[in-house]
């Protein structure tokens, strides 16, 4: 029966998800085309090194082409290192997003012009319809792939976060817009093109401040203590789907004086919502209590960093025991 249930539930979970990223991901491509591509501005992640192509070569390279195939290429470098799940899961993301931005990039950019004429109102706009859009991607578990991919290896094989990655790749993408064809002196260019590189940091930052806003935070941790006759089933569903761990402590209901299993689960905000879900698929009367952690540092979270001295600065108090009173 449980099996059954089980899979009843996780379907139905499974179809919610992939129906919200694909709305995710239109949002994204109707914020990307109609108010930030007309204006030729160069934002992060793939979709601005798929503009900087599509500029560098005349709009002859479609931004959706370059976007597609340069995450095809990224994800067969890095499906060692991050793991079957998450590049099944880019795949869908990437494709149908790219599919979306082509679709929408021949209509707004077959128009002739931008659909508002003032840079900083499409920016902005743009900006924030592009935010919510991978923002409700992320809360449902998608991804779209781009510098995504590139700071899921970078924190694999070195003590360097994801945000940081991400904001060092889209600064390298946004800047190198200086270099885009242009018919005049050097002076010029400069005069040209910096309006734009700022607006391109503008728009790659409000678009990620919207998308942490939508997430309330994804790299914030979330402390669960449950309460349920079924404890057993439930733990063994967060190991076995949910892939966190478990706790479980032993406790006593002063009411009924009866002994309970309390189970105590940790984990980020943004699998929070699965995690309650699975629970109350398998016991609705479960008790559940879900708080705010302001750090979970260990595996599978984050790591405690500190600057470790040398062994010439380290210096160790040895007690003398033979002093100690008998």
């Amino acid at each position: 029966m449980k099996t059954i249930f089980g899979f009843s539930i996780s379907r139905k979970s499974l179809i919610i998800d992939y129906i919200m990223i694909i709305v995710g991901i239109f949002m994204y491509a109707f914020g990307f085309c109609a108010f930030i591509l007309p204006h030729k501005i160069v934002m992060g992640g793939l979709s601005g090194v798929g503009t900087l192509v599509y500029f560098a070569t005349n709009e002859t390279i479609p931004v959706a082409v370059t976007q597609y195939v340069l995450n095809l290429v990224l994800l067969a470098f890095a499906f060692r290192i991050v793991g079957k799940t998450f590049v099944v899961r880019t795949i869908f993301g990437a494709t149908v997003v790219s599919l979306s931005i082509g679709v929408g990039e021949a209509f707004f950019m077959g128009l002739g012009h931008p659909i508002l004429p003032d840079m900083s109102l499409s920016a902005i706009l743009g900006a924030i319809i592009c935010g919510l859009g991978v923002g409700t991607v992320l809360i449902h578990n998608g991804s779209t792939g781009g510098t995504d991919i590139v700071a899921s290896m970078v924190s694999k094989v070195s003590n360097v976060s994801i945000g940081r990655s991400m904001v060092v790749c889209d600064i390298i993408i946004v800047s190198s817009s200086i270099f885009l064809p242009f018919d005049g002196s050097f002076g010029e260019r400069l005069e040209a093109r910096i309006p734009l590189i700022v607006y391109g940091y503008v728009v790659t930052f409000v678009a990620s401040y919207c998308a942490d806003m939508i997430v309330v935070g994804n790299r914030q941790a979330v402390q669960f203590i449950i309460f349920s006759r079924q404890w057993q089933i439930i733990a063994d569903a967060i190991n076995n789907d949910a892939k966190r761990g478990v706790t479980v402590l032993d406790g006593e209901g002063w009411y009924s004086k009866k002994p309970i299993k309390i189970l105590m689960v940790w984990c980020r905000k943004i699998e929070a919502p699965g995690i309650m879900r699975l629970v109350k698929s398998i016991d609705d009367d479960a008790f559940i209590t879900q708080g705010a952690v302001n750090g979970v540092f260990g595996k599978g979270f984050d790591m405690y960093k500190v600057k470790i001295k040398s062994k010439k600065q380290q210096t160790f108090k040895i007690p003398d025991n033979s002093r100690q009173t008998q």
